[in-house]
């Protein structure tokens, strides 16, 4: 299974702020929308990511309140970055290395999408389930004893 089929199964639906929005906007949106992550875009570009783990931080770091807090003092300004050919192990292992629950997955310079890793679990849990049923049907079907295999 590829990211791009990780993408397609998600949807590719991106929850943004921009770098000038407060931090309490920001949490806002987040708390609002349900969501982990938002896309900080900046010029029609995606300029870093924001997830809950940095909105913790600048909470714990800072002496001021969020809404004194701007999301680009406080987000990711180079995230890694997953791509649409790369295979779901290899995100697996990217994700767990970076200790990143969030990755924007580019093709080129365009953002596709964001993947979180319960996305990641949730595909490889269809696909593995898909997997299992047809391995059960194929060994319903295996002809029994004295008849020849289907050629």
């Amino acid at each position: 299974m590829q990211v791009r089929e990780i993408v397609r199964l998600k949807g590719g639906t991106l929850y943004t702020t921009t770098p000038e929005h407060t931090l309490a906007s920001a949490i806002d949106v987040m708390a609002e929308l349900d969501v982990g992550s938002l896309v900080v875009m900046q010029d029609g570009k995606m300029a870093g990511m924001l997830t809950f783990r940095e909105v913790l931080q600048a909470l714990h770091r800072h002496d001021r309140a969020p809404e004194e807090i701007k999301v680009g003092e406080v987000m990711v300004a180079d995230p890694v970055t997953a791509y649409p050919a790369m295979e779901a192990n290899e995100l697996r292992r990217l994700m767990i290395e970076k200790h990143s629950r969030y990755l924007p997955v580019m093709d080129g310079n365009t953002l596709q999408g964001v993947i979180s890793f319960l996305d990641v679990a949730k595909a490889v849990l269809e696909e593995q389930s898909f997997e299992n049923r047809m391995l059960k049907s194929y060994i319903k079907n295996w002809p029994g004893e004295g008849e020849a295999p289907a050629a």
